[in-house]
């Protein structure tokens, strides 16, 4: 039987999963990746180490799973959208400010570029229209534009720029063959024009002052592009003798991760609901919101449209919220009793969520959790506000707040977390609604999945189903489907989700009374986006 191999570079580890042609997990093996921080919203990783993790979790995976070499047949991708830099060897070449070339990545979540965002921003590019009116520092063109002002020795040096899926695969095939997937979604890339280089705006890049990167026939950034899926190269000997597979394995155009998740999801067996009412959220360190459709929408401060992303000839839209589990830890880490809460957690041998929700519970008698928050509200833009918003600049805040410093006021503030990220849901669901996208169930993969008061209050918050795959690696699952298709075994996406994705379970609105809540809440979540505004331009103001 044919297995294939998935591989995800999340923000903190690297990870290598094997499957059959069912989507039934054979193995899976994970490894922590180093993260340098030299600066407030610097966040730097390295190529080196990202690569030497995948060929450990590859080379552990398949030991594991007691399989040869030639067993493996198709292999997968997905990664953040971080950016690469590498010199004509190959070589890395350094993004980080003590000039170290090891650190050869900007992470997704590096923020250093937002005064180049605001500059893009400021020349209303049409191409512009296609990340929903307003760039974001996580982007790669503001990252281009800052390193090219801040570290020009560096860009000099340069002699190619991937997004990390597209590394990973240079890297494994020497294919310079890029994914529509990342350069349409982060690098602003009209896919819909074209698949050998059509798709750049020269004139953008001129008036972005980063013409350089045309040169060639923006040979730096890419001039061939494939789709998700399709075969762009095979494994070469170097690549095949560090990951312990063979040499000439099909690999397949990859993904950025949230929406290797989507490819894992979206196809759950329900017996019910057209592909384009769902909605895919990933929810780890930040959330992801992805849909397909037909035809193109154009929604403001929502990521898109873009064209042949996740599935040929269908548009995606992405939606997201800079930090989700990132906040979760910022929230409950800045609370005077966590150390409690872990001494207890641990010696019980349970989670500190569970101790939360088993606080809850209590603090409620035989009533309802949800409404304990009556008086605690988050605005949760802790990190800036990707979507609807588009506002990296966003800072967060807590209401309601007493002298209590215990386990239950502790408990409080998780609760009210959980629910002010349902809450922005809310928001870019109503905002894609105003814009054509009618979205009826939330499917639901990443780390928060497996949180049942996350997923409980996600529905009752916003009206829809909440579906979670019974699959324990959606987002690898995904990547898998990708090299299953590259290597021929199943003859396009569509059907490695149907024979890959498995089902799920289903949990539903409860609507009613808790929905009035909710409601009520919500009014107060929007109230609280408005007053960043005025509070802002209060500080603004010069004081007489």
């Amino acid at each position: 039987m044919a297995s294939f191999i998935g591989i995800d570079v999340g923000t903190g580890s690297a990870r290598a999963g094997i499957f059959d042609e069912h989507g039934v997990l054979l193995a899976a093996h994970s490894r922590a990746i180093a993260t340098e921080k030299p600066k407030a919203d610097f966040v730097n990783q390295s190529s080196r180490d990202i690569w030497d993790a995948i060929c450990v979790c590859v080379k552990t995976s398949m030991a594991e799973a007691g399989l040869a070499a030639g067993d493996i047949v198709g292999i997968g991708f997905d990664a953040t959208c971080s950016l690469v830099v590498v010199d004509d060897k190959g070589g890395p070449v350094t993004v980080s400010p003590g000039g170290d070339d090891a650190w050869n990545i900007i992470v997704w979540m590096d923020h250093r570029a937002t005064g180049d965002a605001d500059a893009i921003n400021a020349l209303k590019s049409p191409v512009l229209d296609y990340v929903g009116g307003v760039i974001s520092p996580e982007m790669e063109m503001p990252k281009l534009r800052w390193l090219k002002r801040e570290m020009p020795e560096s860009f000099a040096r340069a002699s190619a720029f991937f997004d990390l899926p597209d590394w990973l695969v240079h890297k494994a095939t020497g294919s310079d063959i890029r994914s529509l997937c990342s350069t349409v979604c982060k690098w602003i890339y009209l896919g819909q024009n074209g698949v050998n280089g059509e798709g750049w705006d020269k004139v953008f890049f001129g008036s972005a002052g980063i013409a350089e990167l045309a040169a060639d026939n923006f040979r730096a950034i890419g001039n061939r592009f494939a789709a998700p899926g399709d075969h762009v190269g095979s494994l070469s000997d170097a690549a095949a003798a560090e990951l312990g597979l063979c040499p000439g394995t099909a690999v397949a155009a990859s993904l950025i991760d949230a929406y290797s998740g989507a490819l894992g999801t979206l196809g759950v067996d329900l017996g019910e609901g057209a592909l384009d009412a769902r909605l895919a959220l990933i929810a780890g360190t930040s959330s992801c919101h992805v849909t397909v459709s037909e035809k193109p929408a154009f929604v403001p401060g929502v990521w898109g449209p873009y064209f042949s992303v996740l599935l040929p000839d269908l548009w995606a839209n992405e939606a997201g919220q800079s930090a989700a589990g990132a906040l979760i830890d910022r929230v409950i880490e800045g609370h005077a009793a966590i150390h409690q809460a872990r001494e207890i957690a641990n010696a019980e041998g349970i989670s500190v969520f569970t101790l939360f929700n088993r606080l809850l519970e209590a603090m409620a008698a035989d009533g309802e959790t949800a409404i304990l928050t009556k008086s605690r509200h988050v605005q949760p833009d802790f990190h800036g506000n990707r979507s609807p918003i588009a506002d990296p600049l966003r800072k967060g805040g807590m209401t309601g707040l007493s002298l209590e410093r215990g386990l239950d006021d502790l408990a409080l503030d998780y609760l009210a977390t959980l629910q002010a990220l349902a809450y922005g849901t809310r928001h870019i669901l109503e905002e894609m609604r105003a814009n054509g996208i009618i979205v009826n169930t939330l499917v639901v993969s990443g780390g928060l999945a497996q949180n049942r008061l996350f997923l409980r209050e996600h529905a009752d918050a916003t009206g829809c189903a909440i579906v979670v795959p019974d699959q324990r690696e959606p987002v690898l699952v995904g990547s898998a489907m990708l090299g299953a298709v590259a290597s021929g075994h199943y003859p396009d996406l569509r059907t490695a989700m149907q024979a890959m994705s498995g089902p799920g379970s289903r949990i539903a609105a409860r609507g009613g009374g808790i929905a009035a809540y909710h409601d009520r809440k919500y009014r107060v979540f929007r109230r609280m986006q408005e007053d960043f505004i005025a509070y802002a331009e209060l500080m603004a103001g010069t004081d007489h």
